[in-house]
C-alpha cells in the first residue's frame, strides 16, 4: 500500500482491507493543502454551501445527485444530511481532495443581527460548537483516529446568500465566523470507497445569545454515508 506524503498533487493509494491505515489518508491539521490553510478551506466550504439554492443544495440531497454543484477541481466539499440518515453516491474526479464537516457551527450578522463585532461572532460559534460531544468517521469501514484534533475556528469571512437560500433569508452578503470539526481526505486513486460520518451533540444543553436560546447544530447529528466513485 502506498500513501501520499500530503503534498497537493499526491494521490493516496489504498487497498480495501481491514489493515488500512486511514490516518495516513487525512491531511495533518497543521498542513496547508494546496497551499491553503485548514481554516481558510473551512471558510471556502461555508461560502460554497451557502451559495447553492435550496432546491439543488447538496445538504438536502438524499441521493448524491447534487454532489457536483459548484465544486472546484482541487477540493470537493461534502456535507451532512439534515434530520435523517442518508446514503449518497457521488462520482468524484481523480486527483481531488475531499473536505467534509463532522459537525460545525457558524454565526453571521445576517442570522444574528444583534451581534456587532467579530469577537461576538467568534464567541457565538464557539459556544455552539462546544455542545458537540463526539465525532466519528470511518473509511472503508475502518475508523479514522484522532478526530478531536481537527476542530478549527475560522477568521471572519464573507459569504453571499442567493435567492431561495438554505437560511431562508433575504439575498445578501454578510460576514461570519465558523467553528467546527472536520475531516480532510487526500486525493484517492480510481476506485469505489465508503465514507461514513456522524457527530453527536448534547441535546439537553443550550446557549443564550442576545436573549435567544440555541442548542448547537441540532438536526445534523445523523449518520451520513457516501459511496465515492473516483473516476
Amino acid at each position: 500500500m502506498s500513501i501520499s506524503d500530503g503534498s497537493p498533487n499526491d494521490t493516496a493509494i489504498v487497498d480495501n482491507n481491514t489493515n488500512l491505515d486511514v490516518s495516513n489518508l487525512v491531511y495533518d491539521e497543521n498542513s496547508k493543502p494546496f497551499n491553503v490553510s485548514y481554516a481558510d478551506w473551512t471558510e471556502k466550504w461555508w461560502q460554497w454551501t451557502y451559495s447553492i439554492p435550496w432546491d439543488k443544495n447538496p445538504s438536502y440531497d438524499d441521493t448524491g445527485k447534487y454532489c457536483s454543484e459548484n465544486q472546484i477541481h482541487q477540493v470537493w466539499f461534502l456535507t451532512l444530511a439534515y434530520e435523517h440518515p442518508v446514503i449518497r453516491a457521488c462520482d468524484i474526479p481523480e486527483n481531488t481532495a475531499l473536505l467534509i464537516t463532522l459537525l460545525n457551527s457558524e454565526c453571521s450578522y445576517a442570522e444574528f443581527p444583534l451581534l456587532k463585532t467579530e469577537e461576538e461572532l467568534r464567541e457565538c460559534s464557539k459556544r455552539m460548537q462546544d455542545l458537540v460531544v463526539g465525532v466519528n468517521a470511518s473509511f472503508n469501514k475502518v475508523n479514522v483516529p484522532n478526530l478531536e484534533n481537527y476542530r478549527v475556528q475560522s477568521d471572519i469571512f464573507n459569504f453571499t446568500l442567493p435567492e431561495n437560500n438554505i437560511l431562508n433569508l433575504t439575498s445578501q452578503t454578510t460576514q461570519a465566523v465558523a467553528d467546527g470539526n472536520w475531516l480532510f481526505l487526500k486525493p484517492l486513486q480510481t476506485g469505489t470507497y465508503e465514507l461514513k460520518v456522524k457527530g453527536d451533540i448534547n441535546a439537553t444543553s443550550t446557549i443564550e445569545i442576545n436573549g435567544n436560546l440555541y442548542n448547537g447544530p441540532v438536526g445534523w447529528n445523523y449518520t451520513t454515508t457516501y459511496i465515492l466513485n473516483v473516476k
